[in-house]
């Protein structure tokens, strides 16, 4: 069974960018190395029911318990077990652009701090225990504040899920921020949660994606 690899962060902190690179680093290396982005729009019908959610069709944000949000999120996982347990199966790494922990931090962000830690747990349920989703072996979380991630947001090339500019996440910097926090909890209570500063020390400006890139290549070495 392969080492299963989620790259995290709040919107626009550059994990598919991530992702992909390590993906091609491992396999230049001959570390046979699979790629799988979540949520899976296009190809699950949980996948498309998300879609429409961020594109506003469920009603704002708010509208939305975060319960029912979780589960089309560990639905489209759930949809797509079969895909991800062969890949394990096929590869010596699967690195997975968003898994579980997007949901804890998306959805445990929306709830009052004292039910957040219920929320997680009862996520964490759905996801391993009823769906029986794979534990990742490491995540790497690509740590970039939310007023410069709303930045990157602007430059991101267009989705097939909606005309927006930015989808009903990715325009509330509130949520964002909230988000941060939620990563920044978790990433500080686990011991399989790697941080990596998507800034360069002591300053606004973003590391180049080559530095962040190395990083996050020897954190997955380490995992060998």
């Amino acid at each position: 069974m392969g080492l299963l690899v989620a790259i995290e962060g709040i919107d626009g902190s550059g994990k598919g960018t991530q992702a992909r690179q390590l993906v091609d680093r491992l396999n230049s290396e001959s570390i046979s190395t699979g790629l799988l982005s979540f949520p899976r729009y296009s190809e699950t019908l949980f996948g498309r029911a998300i879609g429409e959610f961020l594109n506003g069709e469920f009603g704002p944000l708010e509208a939305v318990a975060p319960q029912l949000s979780a589960t089309l999120y560990a639905g489209d996982r759930f949809e797509s077990r079969d895909v991800l347990t062969e890949a394990l199966a096929n590869h010596q790494v699967v690195v997975c652009d968003r898994y579980v922990p997007s949901n804890l931090a998306h959805q445990g962000s929306r709830v009052p701090a004292a039910r957040q830690a219920a929320l997680i747990e009862w996520i964490e349920q759905i996801e391993y225990e009823v769906f029986g989703l794979p534990r990742p072996d490491a995540v790497v979380w690509l740590d970039v504040p939310p007023h410069v991630s709303r930045r990157l947001i602007a430059l991101k090339a267009p989705r097939d899920y909606t005309e927006k500019a930015a989808d009903l996440q990715e325009a509330d910097l509130e949520y964002q921020i909230g988000v941060h926090q939620a990563y920044r909890m978790l990433a500080a209570d686990r011991d399989h949660w790697f941080r990596v500063d998507g800034l360069v020390e002591n300053s606004e400006d973003v590391r180049s994606i080559e530095h962040i890139g190395d990083e996050v290549l020897d954190i997955v070495r380490r995992q060998f």
